[in-house]
């Protein structure tokens, strides 16, 4: 599955959706987005049961604003609408891989008491 490209229209429902959502945050004066969009096209075709997005931080500036995104590429990462990662720099591929696995890998049972937890 190629990347989907999220608005402020559509950023709401595509993370809060069942599954893994992988938003990457990034210009296109950004060198560093230039490089990491290649190894997350790539991902995106290895794991096409994860939506794999990306946010024009130009064109959809309150987002980044709602977000606190200060720095890009930002990489984000939702699973059953929880966000589970969240941080700024391009990630060589095979840390990217190891994202992926981990998100995967994760017990959202035990995700969602500790979010319950911190919400009290």
């Amino acid at each position: 599955m190629a990347t989907v490209e999220l608005t402020t229209d559509t950023f709401d429902e595509t993370v809060g959706s069942d599954g893994i959502v992988l938003v990457d945050f990034w210009a296109e004066w950004c060198g560093p987005c230039k490089r990491f969009a290649p190894f997350f096209e790539t991902a995106s075709e290895a794991k096409p049961e994860i939506t794999f997005a990306k946010v024009d931080t130009e064109a959809h500036q309150e987002l980044s604003a709602k977000y606190s995104i200060t720095a890009i590429p930002t990489l984000m990462a939702f699973r059953d609408g929880i966000m589970v990662f969240n941080q700024a720099g391009a990630l060589p591929p095979a840390q990217l891989d190891q994202l992926i696995s981990a998100v995967e890998g994760l017990d959202m049972d035990d995700v969602r008491r500790q979010v319950a937890e911190h919400q009290h």
